[in-house]
């Protein structure tokens, strides 16, 4: 029969423990950021202007901004592609005959 130290070693998992430690931190300072931030604010949209809370600025500025750094990325790796495929396409693939050595 083992002993209950020996038991305990066996069982016991520092990682788990820690990610949970660092889940119940995370979750501590979210709720504190969002009674920081609970003043209402108001937004000015040129032609229109809003009164809400503070936190729902927040939040949609981080959506908004996440959405178009997704899109703009989308957009500058397709003009990488279509411009490597008009060079690609200009390009030959043999060796020219000035630099071929002549081993093939």
């Amino acid at each position: 029969m083992e002993s209950r130290e020996h038991e305990f070693e066996r069982t016991w998992q520092p990682r788990l423990w820690f990610s949970i430690g660092l889940l119940i931190l995370l979750a501590a300072y979210l709720i504190a950021f969002v009674v920081g931030n609970s003043d209402e604010a108001s937004v000015n949209f040129i032609f229109a202007e809003a009164t809400t809370s503070l936190i729902w600025v927040i939040l949609l500025s981080v959506l908004v901004g996440l959405i178009a750094g997704v899109l703009l990325s989308q957009l500058h790796r397709r003009r990488q592609a279509f411009r490597g495929a008009s060079y690609k396409s200009d390009a030959s693939s043999e060796t020219p005959a000035s630099i071929d050595d002549g081993v093939s």
